[in-house]
Formats: C-alpha cells, structure tokens, sequence
C-alpha cells in the first residue's frame, strides 16, 4: 500500500522539515558514471505490445529476441548505468519459456495478445518455480512458493514471459510510518527513472520503475490503498486498481483482504486494458472473485475509442484547485481537455470526511494484515510460519533487516486481536461505507466518473527521516470501496511527472479505460524518462 494514506488520514506521524530538503542518494546508489549524461537508444523504447506483437509476426523479432533485449536492458539500466535497482531476481527460465512460445507461434498456435510479450511481476506475488517470493524482506528470503499465484497461472496462459520479479516497499509499505518507498532489506532502494534523487513511490516500485524505463513491456502490481496508483503517477504510467474481486489474490502476499488487489501497470492504456485481460478470472481460492461472475470480459480493448469522453459527466475533485501552483496548472489543463472532448465537468468534493476514516482504514489493515499473513504463512516454504516470528527475526538481525527505520506496524499490527473484534467490525463498517457515498455522489450529480489529481510529485529518497506529505492524494475513496481506479500521465514538472485520476463503481473497468483512453489520446502527456541526477537545478 502507500504510507500516505493513513499517514495523511489519521495523522500517525508529522512531517519532518528536515524531509523538504534538497535530494541526497547514497553514493552506493549513484550511477557509475555521473560526468556523463545518460544516452538512451535501446531498441525498443515506448514499443507497445502491439509493436512488439507485429515485429513478432512480421519475422523481424522473435520473443526470444525480445527477451534478451529486455534482460540485457535490466542489465545495463537496473544493474548498471542509471542504477534504477527495480528487479529484485531475473527468472532463470525467461529465454526458455521465450523459446516455447516461439515455437508455438511458428507451428499456427497463438494464445492471445500477451504471446511473446516479457512482463515483469511484483515479489510478494507467489510463481511455482526457481524465483523467491519474499515481498523484499529478509526474513522471507530462500521461500520458494510451492505453485504460482492464480494470477501468474492466467499469465502463463495467456503466453507471457515473465523477465523476473520486481522490487518494492517492504511487506507492501506496511512495516513502518518512517519508511522511504521503494526500500525493501532484501532488495535495497529502487530509484525513480525520471529523476535518480527521487523515489518511484510504493509498494510497486519496481514496476513502476522497470515499465517507465523500459525494462519490460507492462508489469503487473499489486494495491491496498495507492500502491499501483501512486507509482503509476510518479512514473509517468498508466495504472489500474482494478475492482476488488476482478483478479485473484491467492498466492498473493496480502494485507488486507477487503481491499487487495493485483492490477497492470503500462505505458499506454491500450497496453494496461490487454493485460487486464489475461489477468482477471473466477478463481475458487479466492471466492470474492465470484462476485466477478458474468462482470468481466477477456477482452478490454474492445471499449477502447477515442471519443469515449463525448456526453459523459465528470466530477472533478474541488480540492485539489488549490495547492502546489504547478500540480494545479496541470490539474487545470487535464479539465479543460475533458470539457474539449464533450464532457460535463461538476465539481465535486469526495474527499470529506478522509480523516475521520482514515484511521479505521489503518485499524483495519493491521487486523487484516496479521489474519492474512498468518493464513500465507502457515502453509508456506518460508522459515517463518507468523507474523510473530517476522518480527522477532528482524529484531535478530536488526543492523540488516532495519537499518534505517524500525517495524512499529509489524508490532502493532501482532497485538491485535482477531476480525471478531468490536474495534475492528466498527472500523470496518466506517471504511465501507465509502461505497455508499461514493455511489451517492455518482447519483446525486449523474456521474459516469470522478477524477482528480492522483498525487504530488514523488518524494526525494531520504532513508533517515522517510517520505513525506506531496498532497494531492486521490487513492483512499477508492481503496475502501474497493471500486477501480485509473491514473493516466497528466504532465511532468522539472522532470517530475503527476497522474490524473478516473474512478468510478464496482465492475465498470470497461468504461472507465474507455475514458481513460479518450483522456490520452486527446493529451499524449506520457514522456519517456530522463535518467536526471536531480530535479534541483544547481
């Protein structure tokens, strides 16, 4: 999830001045070469899984091919070079699976849209082969999960490679109110690709950062309440929360299983709808899921037309008018392109009454958290069987586990009691009612969408005082409904980039893409990254 959430919410922690000041990477994380500005020619920059679909077809490319131009691309952009350090493990068996799948190509059998296409996966989710599932801690590193995670079995049908895992926030950023986006004790700290000094957000960091880069063609995340969509945003991507009970979270690391979500993360919204695709099903380990039934398509694309904005009536979060003057500018620009488009903008102000609910959304990811990580653990390969046992590892091995901020949310989290609990079933009633007045806003003001800006610009990388309040922060309405979201590049500043944010009801990922769509294409605000040292002009 990302930590602003209740932090902003609830007010669990202040905001250190000592935050706001000038970006410092440790010298460990700076690129080899810092003389020299970073020149970027690989092959397949901005290429769309359709581009990389007709190479295939054409003969040009086989995904063999294209598989070894991303892994020597992580190579030499992750590992080296601009050091993102956005993949915490390559998958040994990629050029394999690449080869298969060209095989099956030349002998007439297609899966899909994903045939070919190398894809990147977040590490708290489960693959049943020689990579580790360890949601970047220490404590779960050596697990190998006896079998994939439903989500990666649908990827694996639907004919993806997956290149590797990526890194994250530690346990999802749900270990400390002090920690920096992107830090995980197994994996270290991924960088943001647009400025080096910064971090991507979190918990999908590395997906953020791997897709923005082009490391990979898309890459899947996971959200409780920001994690794909902060990302996202401050990678210059499209992301999408998908409803709660689209895509299965078994075999998902979890927090909270009333708002966990797997979703796509993409540089284009055509590319986030094919993903989407192979991702959702009914799974009967996850039975949410069945809520799907009948809801759901294979196909995203279809919903995909450039005058999709026509007609529709958009509520446009009032709040965010005010504010840092260039995230404003570029909110304002975003709703101009809206009203040129054909849409009715309302303005609108969803997010009252954030605080007051932002402190039982907290109460209830702690209880959640401690339920389902127990449940994951018992029946895992890992050393650790509990919550319990997590935390007293890291206290064994602190100079390794939390070098840098402590596990105070591990802790409070292990004293609580179970989810019959009166203060967890109180808290959980506040944290769903935010379906209700969602969907009483919709009606009140006949809205086929609310948007807003996602949030800020992404915080500087300061391991010592950790991340800090960029405003703007669209993701917990959403995230307590367990209703999808959409971010879409709105713009950058100093190099910087900011999302724009669509939500709507339960099950409308189809029309909400579509207006996503008609938003991008209208824009085209998606930048390639500038590997910059620094947004600080000096």
């Amino acid at each position: 999830m990302n930590r602003r959430s209740f932090i902003k919410t609830s007010s669990i922690v202040s905001v250190s001045a000592t935050s706001l000041a000038a970006c410092s990477s440790p010298q460990s994380e700076k690129s080899e070469n810092t003389d020299a500005p970073f020149v970027d020619t690989f092959a397949l920059n901005e290429l769309t899984i359709n581009d990389l679909q007709h190479k295939m077809q054409s003969g040009e490319l086989t995904s063999e091919a294209i598989t070894k131009l991303y892994l020597d691309r992580i190579d030499a952009i992750d590992k080296k070079g601009p050091h993102l350090n956005s993949v915490i493990e390559i998958n040994p068996d990629a050029l394999t699976m690449a080869k298969t799948l060209d095989g099956e190509r030349k002998d007439g059998k297609l899966r899909g849209p994903m045939h070919g296409i190398p894809i990147l996966i977040k590490d708290n989710i489960d693959t049943g082969d020689q990579m580790m599932t360890t949601a970047g801690s220490l404590a779960l590193e050596g697990h190998k999960a006896a079998k994939d995670a439903f989500v990666v079995a649908q990827l694996r049908k639907a004919g993806a490679v997956i290149l590797g895992k990526t890194n994250l926030s530690e346990w999802a950023n749900f270990r400390s109110t002090r920690s920096t986006s992107g830090w995980s004790s197994r994996g270290g700290q991924t960088r943001n690709p647009y400025v080096l000094d910064r971090n991507p957000s979190g918990s999908s960091s590395g997906s953020g950062a791997a897709v923005a880069a082009n490391l990979c063609a898309v890459a899947v995340g996971t959200e409780t309440d920001g994690s794909i969509i902060a990302p996202s945003s401050h990678c210059g991507l499209v992301g999408l929360k998908p409803t709660v009970g689209l895509v299965s979270r078994s075999g998902i690391i979890p927090i909270s299983h009333t708002q966990d979500t797997a979703g796509p993360m993409a540089r284009t919204v055509t590319d986030a709808a094919i993903l989407l695709g192979a991702l959702v099903g009914i799974d009967a380990e996850d039975t949410v899921t069945l809520e799907s039934r009948g809801k759901s398509v294979t196909d995203y694309t279809q919903f995909l037309k450039a005058d999709s904005l026509s007609g529709k009536r958009i509520g446009i979060e009032k709040s965010f008018l005010e504010g840092h003057e260039d995230v404003v500018a570029l909110y304002k620009a975003a709703i101009d392109v809206l009203k040129k488009q054909g849409a009715t903008v309302v303005e609108v102000e969803l997010r009252k009454g954030l605080r007051e609910t932002g402190g039982a959304e907290f109460t209830v990811l702690q209880y959640e958290f401690k339920d389902g990580l127990n449940r994951y653990l018992s029946k895992a390969n890992a050393r650790v069987k509990s919550l319990a046992e997590v935390i007293t590892f890291n206290q064994q091995n602190a100079t390794k586990a939390m070098p840098y901020f402590k596990q105070e949310i591990l802790e409070s989290s292990e004293a609580k009691g179970d989810l019959t609990s009166k203060e967890y079933t109180d808290a959980l009633t506040k944290t769903k009612s935010w379906r209700q007045r969602i969907d009483q806003l919709m009606a009140a003001n006949k809205l086929d969408a609310i948007a807003g800006t996602s949030i800020g610009f992404a915080c500087c990388i300061d391991l010592i005082n950790g991340d800090y309040d960029t405003g703007f922060y669209f993701c917990p309405p959403a995230a307590m409904a367990g209703y999808p979201h959409l971010t879409v590049p709105m713009g950058t500043v100093h190099g910087l980039p900011v999302g724009f944010s669509f939500m709507t009801g339960s099950y409308q990922e189809g029309p909400l893409l579509a207006m996503g769509y008609a938003y991008e294409q209208a824009s085209k605000k998606r930048e390639r990254p500038g590997f910059k040292e620094s947004a600080i002009l000096i």
